[in-house]
Formats: structure tokens, sequence, C-alpha cells
């Protein structure tokens, strides 16, 4: 049985992640804390578990083993090491911490403690992705020259943080708006799918003025094999899907293009156009959830397929791309 205290109801997926934790089996959550009583007791309440509002007690508790933190970001380093002292296996929402010291701080610890670890980065267990992925791997697209990626909703337009999500629109909580919320998952797919970074360069601009965050911008990454990666997200874009483009030496995979299967691919084209049509693939099956993963490998000591050093990765990533857009420069990994 693992028995799971939930760590803030301040993130919009903390009530999904408890409830996913409610609906399986050998898992139960004993507690909540919060550091918004009203809003801890709220979501303890809806849970029917106790509420405490001291960490400490929380995590010395012995019917306690392991945590879901859905704090606002910053308050990510301080929960996590203490989590990680306690023993306590740590299940954590992305981003892992607001800057790379911290992000090495936490790796370290968690590390050093034993306990089993997981982010959520659910981009990774979607069936298209582990296609991709596969394509890659096997050398059926030959080698990735460039990609192109897009991660963008109306937050902004829709004015959709406020009450318990307005955190989201200030950056000391949260980070620079939607680069830390949204495109974060993006760029850990790319740096999974493409490999080691050499470099960013990041433009990330207030397009709305809706927030006093940037929401809208770009980031370009050179992979050390020479791939080119171009990220677009945005909290102020209407519609359209979320692309995924791999162009390669020997082939062409895009995901989400309307009209077309999950993933379509192209062999190799000539210089005056494509030479055949789209193929469909057969999709293989989704990896489990994160969570899942998570659960898995605290009962039966499974192996997971995101660890903490791609949580540090991915904060790497992140804060390169912060400096950039703030000085105007490529930053160098």
């Amino acid at each position: 049985m693992i028995r799971i205290a939930m760590l803030s109801a301040a993130h919009l997926h903390a009530n999904s992640y408890a409830q996913e934790a409610r609906n399986t089996e050998n898992v139960q959550i004993a507690c909540v804390w919060d550091d918004d009583p009203a809003r801890g007791e709220a979501f303890a309440k809806e849970l029917g578990v106790p509420f405490d509002s001291d960490l400490a007690r929380v995590l010395a508790r012995k019917d306690v083993d392991a945590v879901i933190v859905c704090s606002e970001s910053n308050k990510h380093r301080t929960i996590l090491v203490a989590a990680a002292h306690a023993k306590k296996h740590i299940f954590v929402e992305k981003p892992l911490t607001l800057t790379l010291a911290e992000a090495d701080e936490v790796a370290r610890e968690i590390k050093a403690s034993g306990v089993k670890f997981m982010i959520s980065l659910p981009q990774r267990s979607k069936s298209e992705a582990v296609l991709m992925k596969d394509l890659i791997d096997t050398g059926k697209l030959g080698k990735i020259a460039t990609a192109r990626f897009r991660m963008g909703h109306a937050a902004a337009l829709e004015k959709l943080f406020k009450g318990g999500s307005a955190w989201f629109g200030d950056e000391k909580l949260a980070g620079p708006g939607a680069l830390f919320d949204i495109a974060c998952h993006t760029l850990d797919a790319m740096r999974w799918l493409l490999g080691e970074p050499a470099s960013v360069f990041c433009k990330n601009v207030n397009f709305t003025g809706a927030y006093p965050i940037p929401d809208n911008g770009v980031v370009i990454i050179e992979f050390k094999n020479k791939a080119v990666g171009i990220l677009d997200f945005s909290y102020a874009q209407g519609a359209g899907p979320n692309f995924w483009e791999l162009y390669g030496t020997e082939g062409t995979a895009v995901r989400d293009m309307p009209g077309q299967p999950p993933v379509t691919y192209i062999l190799r084209q000539g210089a005056d156009g494509f030479a055949a049509a789209w193929q469909r693939v057969r999709m293989p099956k989704p990896r489990p959830s994160a969570l899942q993963q998570w659960f898995a490998a605290i009962l039966r000591n499974e192996p997971a397929h995101i660890t903490v050093d791609d949580a540090r990765n991915l904060t790497q990533l992140l804060d390169a791309a912060r400096t950039s857009a703030r000085e105007g420069r490529e930053v160098k990994l």
C-alpha cells in the first residue's frame, strides 16, 4: 500500500492526480498539506482526508510513504528537499525548480535519499511520442536535420488564471509565463528525441498584456549532433494543432497534421518534391501515465522512463532560454 500526502492544491492538476491515485489499487491518500489553509482545507474536505498546515509534521508521519507536490513552482525546491530528507517517494508537477542551481541541489538530494522519483511530463507517454522516438532510434528517418514543434493555447486570451490559479500570472511564483508552464513539455520532448543541446536562443514577449508575464515566444536549439530544433509557444493563439515535425536525411514524420492519422511519415523526397504519399503508421501502445509509472516503481520496483536527471536537464533548458530572452543572446550549454 502506498499512502500519499497531497502537498498543496495550488496547481490546476492537483485534483486530477488525487483522483487517479484514489482510483488505483493499493494507493490511498492519507492527508493534505497546504501553506494556504483555506485552499488546503477545501481540498482535504473534497477528498475526505485530514488537513495539516505543518509540513514538517506531515513529512514525519509514519502513515505517509510518498508525496505528490502541486505547490507553486517557486516552492518546489524547499518542499522537495524536505521530502527527500524524510525519505518520502516524490511525484512533482513540472518544472522541477525555477533555476538550474536549485535543480542540481534537488537532484543530488533525491539521488542521495534513494526514494522513487517522477515528474509530470505526460507528452512522453503518448503513442505518437513513442512512435516518433522509434522512427528516430531505428534510423527510418535517417539523421535528423531539423525539427519544428508548437505548444500553444488561449490561456491569456481567455484569462484562464484567476482565483486559486492566479499565481500562474506571477513570474516570481511560476517562472516567465508560457515558457515555463507549457513550453517545458515540448522542450523535454525535443531533448528526448534529438539528444544533448549545445546552445539555446529564445525570444519571450508579452503579446496580450493579459498578465504581467511573457505569453508568446520561440526557442531555437542547436543540438550537439548539429540538428536544429525550433519551438513556438504561446498563451495567445486562438487555435491550431500542436505539431511535432521531424525532417531527416531519409524521411519526414509529422504529428497532429489535420486530416491525417496521429503520425504520418514520408520516405526520402527528391529535390523536385515529394517522391511518395504520406504513409500510415501503426500506432504503438501508449506508455502508462507518469503517475502510474511512479506507483509501479514504488510497489514493484519497476523502472520508470523519466528520471530526476531528465527533470534537471529540462530546468537547464528553461534556465538557458530565460537567460537568452532576458539578455538577447545565444546561451551555450
